[in-house]
Order: structure tokens, then C-alpha cells, then sequence
């Protein structure tokens, strides 16, 4: 138990924190890579607003007439409502930066909520307008804050110069900001020094540095505006486009969501030697590996023990994902995948008699939240064991159910005590004398 917990806990911090922070970061470069060829850049501001740096902030901004975005933490917006009325009335932008200046690695789902609807509330008391743009602190994006995008859009950034740090000086911040003061660039700065591990005048430097980089800003013409300006040309998709043409149902956030999730899956099958059943049908791929788990013991009086080899069953969920948004309903959609099963576990059954490194194979396995309708293929299901990577497996699943299913949000929602996953599992014997029979017998006669 101890070693499956010890296992289980990078696998889940993996998906509660590693794997949305590598979406978001590709997302958000996809949506920025869009503005590149233009000269339009977004100044933002994290971490006020402070009473002595954001208003002279505030008088540079005026001065050489630059729009900018604030993300500010709500305790401070509690504290100085002057300056967050200053703020909007001057016509820039504000954001949320949390209440508190607390990272989203290290709260419960319900804090970041917490968090985030009271900084909400105290900018829309003040100034009549609720934000609608989200910057976790330090970029540490979870799980869960991925469903925030309904509410807000959640916003990175292109170039930090840890403007938050006293050595790193006037000259380097403005070095490093006009070395990468490209077009389409998002360029996070400070104008607090109070939280943790930022040193409390640094911003000073940051806005001595700042006047200088503003004078070259206007004379080598770049415009420096919001990011809802920034942004909200590119949120609708103009024309038709082979993609749109290819995903006629889909937004394209989903679109984004769904490019960013198939490029960790190639990556996952990489590292993991996962190869496809089928070059010229790759719905269902494959790889072995020892089997860690609790015995499995199967209809056929099989079992699977801790130590076996096992092929692992993995579906191709982007080919999942053009099926499900083709489909003209669900039963469509069940018959289609239906029938790429059964053209591709006699290729399994094969590889099972004749590939060498498939003799010492036990049985196939997977966890599937589809598993309705598998008995009828020989495979046996079976609960998941309770405990921590049960959890891990669920919240993994569901997550990506809602990434490739045309209508996954709505599923959970709506569905959410069905989409529990369960274990799948046919021993080798089984899956050879249901798929292999007779190329078996046809194998011995020609031996004869």
C-alpha cells in the first residue's frame, strides 16, 4: 500500500498541476503566435495595487499615453479602492490575480474559487464592472482552474524580466525588455514589491527603467494597448477554414484544447513505446507492461497477477474526437467505435501468436470510462480498488473526456455518477480462441 501510494502521488500531481500548465502555456502560445506579425504589444501589471508605485505608475502610463492591464490581488484592491477606481477611469484594464498572493499548486479547488469570486466582487463594487481576465499567481495553473475559462479568460505572458528583484537593476530590465519587444508580446511587471520573495523597491527600478523603454517604444511604433484589445479580434473565427471545415461543431477553444491535449498524448506514447495495432487504423494502439495491480480474475477462470505481462489498451482520442463530431448522435458513435474494435482485436489475437515478444503475454487490459457493451468482445469488468490512484485515474479520465468529447462538459455534468472508469481485462487464452481460432487451426493444418 505504502509503494502505491508513494507512486500514486506524482501521477496525481501530474494531473492536477503539470499537465494544465503545459496545455495553457501551449494555448496561450497559439493564441499569441496569432499577433505576432503585428506591432501591437500588451504592458500588464501584477500584484498591486500599492499606494506608492501604482500611482506613478499611473502618471507614466498618462503620460505617454500607453493602455495597460492590471492584475491585481484582491486584499490590496480592499485596502487602496482609490486607486482601483483610478485605474478603470484612466481606461485600463483590470484582472484578477487571486486575493491573496498564494499559489494555485498549493490551494484546494474551493479556495482558488473562493479567491478569485471575492477579488471579482470588490473590483465590480468599485467599479461597476467584474473582470473577466484571470492571472493565476506565478503561472501555476491546476486541474480545476482550466474551467474557469467560462468565466474568464486566464492570461500568461511572453516576456518577465524579475523586475520583483533589487539586483537585477534599471539597466537589465530595460536590456531584456526591449531584447524581446517583439510583436504580439505580453510583458508582465510588478508594481508591488510586498509579496513573497519580491523585495520591497524593486519597483522603483521597474519604473525608472520603464520611462526609458516607453520613449523607444513610441519611436520605433509599436502600440501598446489592453488585452481585451489584444485578444478579442482573434476570439471569433472569420471564413471558413480547412480546420473549421474539419471540426464543424466545435469552438475554437475546444479546437485549441483538443491540438494541445493530442500533443501530450504524443508524447505520452513516445516515452512509453506505445505503437499502434494498426498502421492504417490507428483507433486502438497498444503497448506491454508488468502488470502492479490487485489480481484480476476473469469469466473464463483466468487471472492476472501482480507480475504478469500485459498488453495495455489505449484508444486514439483524437481519432475519437473527429468521430464524435461527425457522428449524427451517439448510437452512431457506439457503432462506429464497435466496429473499429472488431476489426482490430483479431490483429491483437495475431500478434499474440506469432510475435515473439507477446508469447509471455497474460492477457489485455485498459481503464476506460467506455466500457459499456465489452462483455460482448470476451472482456471481463471490473471495479477499480478504492484509494489514491483510483482518484487520480478519475479526475484523469473525466478531464479528458471533456477535452475530446464534443459534449464532455455536458456529459459530466449531467452524467457524472456514470462516468466512473472501470477495468477491462480478457485473458490471452480467451482473446486467441475468440479472434485467432482459425487462423490456428489453418496454421496446424499447414504444419501437418
Amino acid at each position: 500500500m505504502t509503494g502505491a501510494f508513494l507512486w500514486g502521488l506524482p501521477i496525481a500531481f501530474m494531473i492536477y498541476a503539470i499537465i494544465p500548465r503545459i496545455i495553457v502555456r501551449i494555448l496561450w502560445r497559439r493564441r499569441i503566435k496569432m499577433r505576432q506579425a503585428g506591432n501591437e504589444v500588451a504592458f500588464t501589471f501584477d500584484d498591486g495595487p500599492h499606494p506608492c508605485y501604482t500611482p506613478k505608475l499611473l502618471d507614466l502610463l498618462k503620460e505617454y499615453d500607453v493602455k495597460a492591464t492590471f492584475f491585481i490581488i484582491g486584499s490590496q484592491a480592499e485596502r487602496h479602492p482609490e486607486l482601483i477606481r483610478r485605474i478603470h477611469l484612466e481606461g485600463h484594464l483590470i484582472g484578477i490575480h487571486n486575493y491573496h498572493h498564494h499559489a494555485n499548486w498549493l490551494l484546494f479547488p474551493w479556495q482558488v474559487r473562493r479567491q478569485v469570486n471575492r477579488s471579482s466582487d470588490i473590483v465590480q463594487e468599485i467599479t461597476g464592472v467584474r473582470p473577466a481576465f484571470y492571472r493565476p499567481p506565478w503561472g501555476m495553473v491546476t486541474l480545476f482552474d482550466m474551467f474557469l475559462h467560462t468565466r474568464f479568460h486566464i492570461v500568461l505572458w511572453t516576456i518577465m524580466v524579475q523586475d520583483w528583484k533589487r539586483r537585477t537593476g534599471k539597466e537589465k530590465i530595460k536590456r531584456q525588455l526591449l531584447a524581446g519587444m517583439t510583436g504580439g508580446a505580453v510583458i508582465l511587471l510588478h508594481d508591488s514589491g510586498e509579496t513573497f520573495g519580491a523585495d520591497r523597491d524593486a519597483p522603483y527600478q521597474m519604473l525608472q527603467a520603464l520611462e526609458e523603454v516607453f520613449q523607444l517604444v513610441h519611436s520605433q511604433r509599436f502600440t501598446c494597448i489592453r488585452l481585451d484589445e489584444f485578444l478579442a479580434p482573434r476570439d471569433r473565427l472569420s471564413g471558413k477554414t480547412a480546420e473549421a471545415v474539419s471540426m464543424p461543431k466545435v469552438s475554437w477553444r475546444k479546437r485549441l484544447l483538443v491540438k494541445a491535449w493530442m500533443k501530450w498524448e504524443k508524447l505520452f506514447q513516445r516515452l512509453f513505446q506505445v505503437q499502434a495495432v494498426d498502421p492504417s487504423n490507428r483507433f486502438l494502439s497498444v503497448r506491454i507492461r508488468t502488470y502492479q495491480g490487485r489480481p484480476l480474475r476473469l469469466k473464463d477462470g483466468e487471472e492476472i497477477r501482480k507480475g504478469d505481462q500485459v498488453v495495455e489498451l489505449h484508444l486514439n482520442n483524437e481519432m475519437l474526437f473527429s468521430l464524435g463530431i461527425h457522428a449524427r448522435s451517439a448510437m452512431q458513435l457506439a457503432l462506429q467505435m464497435i466496429r473499429a474494435v472488431e476489426q482490430l482485436l483479431p490483429m491483437i489475437g495475431k500478434m499474440l501468436v506469432t510475435h515473439p515478444h507477446f508469447q509471455k503475454v497474460k492477457g489485455v487490459y485498459g481503464i476506460t470510462i467506455i466500457y459499456r457493451g465489452t462483455e460482448q468482445f470476451g472482456f471481463t469488468v471490473l471495479d477499480l480498488p478504492k484509494g489514491l490512484f483510483s482518484a487520480a485515474t478519475r479526475l484523469y479520465l473525466r478531464m479528458l473526456l471533456a477535452v475530446v468529447h464534443p459534449e464532455g462538459r455536458k456529459r459530466m455534468r449531467i452524467r457524472s455518477k456514470l462516468l466512473t472508469p472501470k477495468i477491462i481485462a480478457m485473458s490471452s487464452k480467451e482473446l486467441i480462441r475468440r479472434y485467432q481460432a482459425d487462423s490456428i487451426a489453418s496454421h496446424a493444418g499447414n504444419s501437418v
